[in-house]
């Protein structure tokens, strides 16, 4: 397995990754490494949407506005060999917009004057060969470990950081453990499955040792579209404005995206549908070792992806498989169910998926669950962000009569 270094090495190729999965890049980008490429995730948030609208029409959508901004900040910033700079962009491969983002970033980088600047993509789904992100073996097995241990690190830090005794404990014992794993992944030793197991069990005992506030708890979920979900810039620090006001707030981890995923692969049929049904039995037993390893500690998930799918025929058409589909209205009826009465919808302004397969089906999914409330937001480069934070407190309130203390 290939040793990554801690700094570009002669020959290499620097990569530039956005923003997108706050818990899970800290691990996920020594998926990325290889002899050839150097990855660095970005940071700058900063102007990233409004630089991106100079390049870009306002009808696309606000992760794209995002994800341009902060490439050409990056680039602006002289920090970067521009020869010897590429970008990536992730793509599920789908009917989604996110499809066309590349194709629109090397036009924008040319409008920009950055023409040499290569975007590369990364799919399954065989689109762009020629300026694809190539997938090796070290990449997959890194991958698979820095996703489940930034599911346990979200999920462990979601649940002890709005109660800790002592501010700030909680993030410390994640930086701990965040540093131990990336120290695995750097080296490659260690990654097996039965030391993931391990981790969950550690990892779970050492966050359960953290002294918490007596009383009654709050909790409140976050579903919607992957970058409002999971990245800060996205959902304008919404996870930190909740936990500010009092609340626990519940984030579904990204292996149940890729299940997700792999699920609609297999609905769809085709050579590969072999490929996708195995793949999917085994990232669905690791799932179920993490959470059952939480459970054992006190600590609590959404049901395991094959026992959730199953759950949520009931509620939601699993034939929606655009972008997140059927997954947001599914994980938005399992946050009901689960007792958390107060559930945050947030989705890119003009998302035609989000609109559909989530919005345009809240208020009859509310209906037919019979508890809870739920309310859906926009984000967008153009919209007031102190109007999205007045429609958010008015779920919250007034959280002594709703069913949602939980003890």
């Amino acid at each position: 397995m290939y040793q990554i270094q801690a700094h570009r090495q002669e020959g290499q190729t620097t990569l530039l990754i956005p923003a997108m999965l706050d818990d899970h890049f800290p691990l996920l980008q020594y998926a990325f490494h290889s002899r050839d490429y150097f990855p660095v995730i970005l940071d700058q948030g900063q102007g990233a949407a409004e630089l991106g609208l100079r390049y870009a029409h306002n009808d696309m959508c606000y992760p794209f506005h995002l994800s341009l901004g902060q490439y050409l900040l990056a680039l602006g910033s002289g920090a970067y060999d521009l020869e010897n700079t590429a970008l990536l962009m992730p793509t599920v491969g789908d009917a989604c917009r996110g499809s066309n983002f590349t194709s629109l970033i090397r036009k924008a980088l040319v409008q920009a004057g950055y023409p040499q600047v290569k975007v590369l993509t990364l799919n399954v789904k065989g689109l762009e060969k020629d300026q694809a992100l190539p997938i090796h073996p070290d990449m997959v097995w890194r991958a698979l470990f820095g996703l489940f241990y930034g599911d346990l690190l979200l999920l462990l830090t979601h649940q002890t950081r709005p109660w800790e005794a002592v501010p700030g404990a909680a993030e410390a014992c994640r930086a701990q453990w965040t540093a131990r794993l990336a120290e695995e992944l750097k080296t490659g030793r260690g990654l097996t499955l039965g030391r993931m197991r391990q981790v969950f069990a550690q990892a779970a005992a050492d966050f359960a040792k953290i002294p918490l506030r007596p009383g009654p708890r709050r909790r409140v979920a976050l579903v919607g579209e992957l970058y409002t979900k999971y990245c800060a810039l996205g959902n304008w620090d919404m996870v930190a404005f909740l936990e500010g006001e009092g609340w626990e707030v519940a984030v579904n981890g990204f292996s149940w995206y890729l299940l997700y995923y792999a699920s609609n692969q297999i609905a769809a049929g085709g050579p590969a549908q072999g490929v996708w049904r195995g793949l999917s039995r085994w990232v669905a037993g690791l799932q179920q070792d993490l959470c059952r390893a939480l459970a054992d500690h006190g600590f609590f998930t959404l049901p395991p992806f094959p026992a959730f799918q199953r759950e949520a025929a009931a509620w939601i058409s699993q034939d929606l498989q655009v972008a997140d589909g059927w997954l947001i209205g599914a994980e938005a009826a399992a946050w009901l169910r689960a007792g958390c009465s107060r559930v945050l919808a947030m989705q890119p302004f003009g998302c035609l998926p989000n609109h559909v397969c989530g919005r345009g089906q809240y208020a009859a999914l509310v209906r037919r669950v019979g508890a809870g409330k739920l309310v859906s937001v926009d984000v967008d480069a153009s919209l007031p962000r102190l109007g999205v934070y007045h429609r958010v407190k008015l779920l919250l309130e007034p959280w002594e009569k709703c069913a949602c203390a939980i003890k």
